[in-house]
């Protein structure tokens, strides 16, 4: 795994399809936390298999592999390197035909229509678009500006009591203002749980009223 130079290049596109050339074809990175890991607060989210999920920045990551052997199916991956969907694609298109693999950039979420999916789930991506920044109490306008376009966009795409799972290692007073403010424009409840015992992450579950 190619690691940058620098953190704010987890925030770049030029860095992710380099690393993603430079990996084996059946490499894979879980940032964060594994299904396994969060498994049991999925099911609970998500409690019909026959939800249309939308992951956001999916990398070469196996949640969605791990989500589908669960009875998942209908899973729709978006990463804006094209570099890992062709990846991803080739490596799931006869194990796992019904998942399906696009090139988008969550900030706009092209051709997705409107109140299109039950649920979204980001796990990391959002961070990677905070990494320019120093200091998390005054972030920069444009990582602002990114994040409440990919929440934008989300609530768009979600359907009528659709939910946004977001897992992240931000703590509540960092991330709350990017899942409430002006730019979500639905009804909505958040819902924030944490996870683990020594080193906290978080779910923070958005759903449309």
């Amino acid at each position: 795994m190619s690691l940058p130079h620098k953190n704010e290049e987890y925030g770049t596109k030029v860095y992710w399809d380099k690393r993603y050339e430079q990996e084996t074809e059946d490499a894979s990175f879980d940032w964060f936390k594994t299904y396994a890991d969060v498994a049991n607060d999925i099911r609970k989210f998500i409690p019909s298999r026959a939800a249309r999920i939308l992951m956001l920045g999916c990398g070469n990551s196996k949640f969605s592999e791990d989500m589908w052997e669960d009875g998942y199916k209908n899973i729709v991956n978006v990463d804006y390197s094209p570099v890992v969907i062709e990846k991803m694609r080739n490596r799931h298109k006869d194990l796992r035909p019904e998942m399906t693999w696009e090139v988008k950039d969550i900030r706009t979420l092209d051709g997705l229509d409107t109140s299109s999916f039950d649920v979204a789930i980001d796990k990391g991506t959002m961070d990677a678009m905070m990494t320019s920044s120093t200091d998390v109490w005054d972030p920069p306008e444009q990582v602002i500006k990114d994040c409440t376009a990919e929440v934008s966009q989300v609530i768009r795409v979600l359907k009528r009591n659709g939910i946004f799972i977001y897992i992240t290692f931000g703590q509540p007073h960092f991330r709350r203002r990017y899942l409430t403010g002006p730019h979500v424009t639905r009804n909505t409840s958040l819902e924030i749980n944490q996870l683990g015992e020594s080193f906290h992450y978080y779910m923070y579950t958005l759903r449309m009223l």
